[in-house]
């Protein structure tokens, strides 16, 4: 679809759709660039106000994927009018309006359609200096991998959706998926990250795929150094997959060589697709314990993951 699309050739457009970055980068000036971004998604907990939370998180984190700061943000809502009572999206805005005041930037409004089914999530402009814009094409061979939140939130979604997660398990993946990824962009920029993505839809196989694509590496991800979501192994076990990750599967399998001996579950969970997930973030050798250190100190925390290599016949080695 995207390839019938006449490309973006003004100069401006520091970063747009060829890359298939995370977010669009639109320079202003010589110390100031825009950082565009928009995403919404249909509900992934049952409670309405950690379901905004977590959409407004989620669309943020396209921004700090970027090493931009939040600005301002616009709803956007698609309601099942007459369905559910209107108190349902007022507590959804409400959830959403204090991620975005958490992240120092201000919600003006919004646009919102009657539909069949509810839907959320935020348009964001950020800014950034264009000389620290950290795009997913400037990974270097060499370079260290880091994953900033564990993976898992997908099919422990879907236990979730099958009433069987426990209490414990809702509180745990809500908690992940709300928190922000603004800690784990300033330690990046402090370390002198490379390049970076945020993990969500297409797993971090698809995600670490096209950072690999952009930069023309091929990434090494040693399976068994992945964090995963407490309790992720034991869903996909249970048969608790989303169908994304077979989706994602399908598709970014042809991408990947395997030579890792973890079992078939546990490379199953590269594919899980994850909702606000952390950043993928590619540091020069050497620069992890000051990344360590940054988001240590910031209340966060992260895993090595991998290396950049090489470019290869395909753009991701499961190790």
């Amino acid at each position: 679809m995207l390839s019938k699309l006449p490309p973006v050739v003004d100069p401006r457009a520091m970063v747009s759709s060829g890359t298939v970055d995370d977010a669009g980068v639109y320079r202003l000036s010589d110390d100031t660039a825009l950082v565009v971004t928009l995403d919404f998604f249909t509900p992934v907990v049952d409670d309405a106000r950690d379901y905004g939370r977590i959409a407004a998180a989620n669309s943020l984190s396209d921004v700090y994927a970027m090493g931009g700061t939040p600005l301002v943000a616009l709803n956007i809502v698609c309601f099942p009018d007459g369905e559910l009572p209107m108190p349902v999206m007022t507590e959804i805005l409400l959830g959403s309006n204090e991620k975005v005041v958490e992240a120092g930037a201000l919600v003006l409004g919004g646009h919102s359609v009657s539909d069949r089914e509810l839907k959320f999530g935020l348009a964001v402009v950020g800014t950034v200096n264009p000389g620290r814009v950290v795009s997913n094409a400037n990974a270097r061979v060499g370079d260290v991998l880091v994953l900033t939140k564990p993976i898992g939130v997908g099919v422990l979604a879907t236990a979730l959706k099958e009433d069987e997660l426990p209490p414990e398990g809702v509180a745990i993946i809500t908690e992940l998926m709300a928190t922000l990824n603004r800690a784990a962009s300033e330690a990046m920029l402090e370390a002198g990250a490379t390049a970076a993505t945020d993990v969500t839809g297409f797993g971090l196989v698809g995600h670490a795929s096209e950072l690999a694509d952009a930069s023309g590496v091929t990434l090494e991800i040693a399976v068994l150094d992945v964090p995963l979501v407490e309790g992720a192994r034991q869903a996909i076990e249970r048969g608790l997959a989303p169908g994304g990750l077979f989706s994602n599967q399908h598709y970014y399998s042809t991408f990947v060589e395997s030579r890792t001996r973890a079992d078939g579950r546990t490379v199953e969970l590269m594919y899980d697709p994850q909702t606000s997930g952390g950043l993928l973030v590619a540091l020069p050798e050497g620069s992890y314990s000051a990344f360590d250190r940054a988001l240590s100190a910031r209340g966060g925390s992260s895993r090595v993951i991998g290396r950049v290599v090489d470019r290869a016949d395909r753009a991701v080695i499961l190790t």
